[in-house]
């Protein structure tokens, strides 16, 4: 590849284990052909919906950020959860059914845990988002913003201090600290947002300006979407390049 410019570092990697519940914050992650190692692996399905999208989903059932898997299966290569945790402070297994109950009786529905290797992703493998662009997104609403809202996987710190400036980088290759031989994600595609923006990580509690702002200020598109061209070891501080061909 040609025309690498260095763009900034990676300033935070986040997974979500399960399918719209809480993210985990870590230091470092293996990059694999289907994103991060243990993100989104697992998702709770509505078991009479067989078409459409059967997944339980916090951008139409918010509460189901405020649960929180935990854990580390030690039979699996991959770092997948055992335990959640509920919005009240119970803890049961991931694959138990008194979880399943306690999410069907708070959802309404039967439900059934689905587990896929290859990820349950709504676009791509790996979302991507500066904290320039999230920086910006405040200063328009006039409050600070939990940039766990976006539930990217990487945060960037970059040398460009412009709001929405992942735009630039659609079409081009971001590669993750030895440029030659390191992780590497072909950037796709805008990240147009939805509802999932508003909602508090924490207490779930809508505030309808944030999407309102970026559909004000970017047509609702915040971040990108990238699918891995070569895996890697992802760390946060590692140097991150734009390479376009």
């Amino acid at each position: 590849m040609s025309n690498r410019i260095e763009i900034g570092r990676i300033a935070e990697l986040f997974r979500y284990p399960v399918k719209s519940m809480a993210g985990v914050a870590i230091d470092s992650s293996y990059l694999g052909w289907h994103g991060l190692g243990g993100d989104r692996r697992f998702a709770f399905r509505r078991v009479t919906e067989q078409g459409g999208f059967p997944w339980l989903t916090a951008s139409r059932l918010s509460a189901l950020l405020r649960y929180q898997p935990f854990g580390h299966d030690n039979n699996v290569d991959e770092p997948l959860p055992t335990h959640v945790r509920t919005p009240s402070g119970a803890s049961f297994e991931l694959r138990s059914e008194e979880l399943r109950q306690e999410l069907a009786q708070q959802f309404g529905s039967d439900l059934e845990l689905m587990r896929l290797d290859k990820g349950i992703f709504d676009e791509a493998a790996v979302s991507i988002i500066s904290a320039s662009t999230i920086g910006g997104i405040a200063h328009e609403l006039g409050y600070e913003i939990d940039q766990r809202r976006f539930r990217p996987n990487i945060v960037l710190e970059t040398n460009r201090q412009e709001t929405f400036c992942e735009d630039d980088w659609v079409g081009g290759t971001l590669l993750f600290g030895d440029e030659e031989y390191g992780a590497a994600v072909s950037i796709t595609l805008r990240d147009l947002r939805c509802v999932m923006i508003n909602f508090d990580p924490d207490t779930a509690q809508n505030d309808s300006l944030i999407l309102k702002a970026v559909g004000r200020m970017n047509k609702g598109n915040a971040g990108v979407y990238g699918t891995v061209v070569r895996t890697g070891i992802l760390n946060v501080g590692q140097t991150v390049w734009l390479a376009r061909n």
